[in-house]
């Protein structure tokens, strides 16, 4: 018998569709710290190209990123303050225009309603800004205070791909890899489930039809076990892990 009690879920394009509205306020700003540090750039950051490349990563991680590849610096308090920003900005968007993800509400209601298993949110965005998302939409409810942030909840910041925030998750909530199934809609949180022994469902429900099969070979390489293209297939797929098929 199946030994899965828990299911951890990314919130960004997973639950709700946030990251076209978090990547037009990311890139505003992203074109006003190039023009600041007088980075040369081809053409400005749009949210659209900045999804394309960093989808899946936080604001500081894609910081990060960013100086190595145009080899500028920023202090540990300039990085913060950029932070803090970015975090107003998309908030700001979220609570005008989020809404979940097709069928997303649906079986959060219907796997609550079971009572079978523990559910929390496992992201790479900042901690008000994942509340701020499941709040405008509803989701709260089945999470209570199992919101786990990688940008916040760390002693030390990071993003996915890194592992440590499903491994702090799981320490958390006393559960183990074993008795887990994460849901990720991204490569970097993908490989960040995968490098911490769980299985993974890929969720390419938010790309455009054109880069659907492109990302189910990615995360498929990326470690998930299986993919699904509608929240309505998540029930099948999760028995199949726990059936063992995958």
């Amino acid at each position: 018998m199946s030994k899965i009690n828990t299911i951890l879920l990314d919130c960004d394009n997973t639950l709700v569709l946030s990251e076209e509205l978090a990547f037009e306020g990311c890139a505003d700003l992203i074109n006003e710290i190039a023009a600041t540090k007088k980075i040369p750039l081809d053409q400005p950051f749009t949210g659209e190209s900045l999804i394309i490349e960093f989808v899946g990563q936080n604001f500081r991680g894609m910081m990060v990123s960013l100086q190595k590849r145009f080899g500028f610096t920023m202090t540990d308090d300039e990085l913060n303050e950029y932070v803090r920003r970015e975090e107003d900005v998309v908030i700001a968007k979220l609570e005008e225009k989020l809404v979940s993800c097709p069928g997303a509400d649906d079986v959060l209601a219907k796997l609550a309603a079971s009572g079978k298993y523990k559910l929390a949110v496992v992201s790479s965005s900042a901690l008000r800004r994942v509340k701020a998302s499941v709040d405008k939409v509803g989701q709260s409810k089945y999470f209570g205070g199992d919101i786990y942030s990688a940008a916040t909840s760390l002693p030390k910041p990071t993003s996915k791909p890194d592992p440590a925030i499903y491994l702090h998750a799981m320490e958390k909530l006393g559960k183990k890899a074993e008795e887990c199934v994460a849901v990720e809609d991204s490569k970097s949180g993908t490989l960040s489930g995968a490098r911490a022994g769980l299985k993974v469902i890929g969720y390419v429900g938010p790309y455009k039809e054109a880069e659907r099969e492109k990302m189910v070979k990615v995360l498929t390489e990326a470690g998930a076990v299986i993919i699904m293209e509608d929240w309505s297939e998540f029930e099948e797929c999760l028995a199949k892990v726990e059936r063992g098929e995958v």
